[in-house]
């Protein structure tokens, strides 16, 4: 049975709309969104391609916020300004049949696949979208204009998609609160939903990039994953030794008597390092948890292949900026690496001191979704 077949009978099942499958052109795009969109109930992934089960997961996650008769459209769009000199343009891998497969099996109503040419038909822009101070930081430091390229692109898509909602993946943390911020910032009527990070059963992120590992370069790799867990693992300690801590007689006071408190628990891992605990319970646990994760790191740069560590910062969600040593709230644990000539990120959000109701020990909330002019 073709796509447009077997398409075809899904939608006689569900009731979705039917309009093409696969879009080249600016003008078909706009036809199709003008013809088959829903006020309220139509949405956009933006991809580059190479789509796998991270992908897929973004695409069901719309397709469940718009209903069946709701209209989803994917991009797959490799944008060049987004890739600085030396970075792997050329290299980026390329399969829109499978794509489109797996877009419309996840539920896409259509993709849309332009040529540059469709997209710049004048050339590289002259105009363009600035990150500002935050696309200067970690993942801007390394790649100087990668998110004035990444915004340009995601807003000229918004302007041709018009949709109402937007799904970006945690796993580009970074780039979806700059989507975010641009969204309050510029007035965009869309609200920006972020889905959760898809691992594989190993650990490992889900990236179009993975596919350049060698067996050797992934158990290496497996390192970034095992890091931000080592983090998370250590912050959930602390905070339960500081929540019994500050439950028990006399312990309100200075951090040696919450030293001395964690003492008389009478637990050895308490009893090993109270002071130190405390200590960083009194700050917020930052630094302790930087150290857990930077401990992993350290030993993976010893393998071989050895990992080479671009970045591992600690940072307030709202501006990407290292959190204080006492810092309370949410906050995000962020790595970037290279293995070989594979550079690959990974991140997860933590919070330190009261949780927020609904999060776990990690700070892991499950689909976050923030409304337009409501920067997260």
């Amino acid at each position: 049975m073709t796509l447009s077949a077997r398409k075809s009978a899904e939608d006689g099942r569900t009731g979705r709309h039917q309009p093409a499958e696969l879009l080249r052109a600016v003008e078909d795009l706009k036809d199709a969104v003008a013809h088959w969109s829903t006020p309220g109930r139509t949405a956009v992934v933006m991809t580059m391609g190479a789509l796998h089960e991270g992908h897929a997961t973004l695409i069901r996650a719309a397709r469940e916020r718009v209903g069946h008769q709701g209209f989803v459209v994917v991009t797959v769009f490799v944008n060049p300004l987004q890739f600085g000199a030396g970075e792997d343009l050329d290299r980026y891998p390329r399969t829109l049949d499978a794509d489109l497969e797996l877009a419309l099996d996840a539920g896409a109503s259509a993709v849309f696949a332009p040529s540059v040419d469709e997209v710049y038909p004048g050339g590289e822009p002259q105009v363009r979208v600035t990150a500002g101070p935050m696309g200067e930081r970690l993942e801007g430091a390394s790649r100087p204009g990668h998110f004035d390229g990444v915004l340009t692109v995601v807003a000229k898509l918004l302007h041709l998609t018009g949709p109402d909602l937007a799904f970006f993946g945690q796993k580009d943390a970074q780039q979806l609160a700059l989507i975010r911020r641009m969204a309050q910032d510029l007035n965009f009527p869309v609200e920006i939903v972020g889905v959760d990070t898809v691992r594989e059963a190993d650990g490992l992120a889900l990236s179009s990039r993975n596919r350049y590992l060698s067996p050797e370069e992934r158990r290496t790799a497996l390192a970034l994953s095992r890091a931000l867990f080592a983090a998370g693992d250590r912050l959930a300690a602390q905070e339960a030794l500081r929540a019994r801590a500050a439950s028990l007689p006399g312990a309100q006071g200075r951090a040696e008597n919450r030293a001395e408190a964690l003492s008389r628990l009478g637990e050895a891992r308490a009893a090993a390092d109270a002071h130190a605990v405390a200590q960083a319970a009194e700050r917020g646990g930052a630094e302790a948890v930087r150290a857990a994760a930077r401990a992993v790191l350290d030993d993976a740069a010893k393998a071989e292949p050895p990992l080479a560590l671009d970045y591992l910062a600690l940072v307030d969600p709202a501006d990407f900026t290292e959190v204080a040593d006492d810092h309370d709230g949410p906050a995000i644990l962020a790595v970037a690496a290279r293995v070989g000539a594979t550079r690959l990120i990974d991140n997860i959000p933590l919070v330190f001191g009261t949780p927020v109701p609904g999060t776990t020990a990690s700070g892991t909330t499950g689909t976050g979704t923030t409304p337009f002019g409501a920067a997260k």
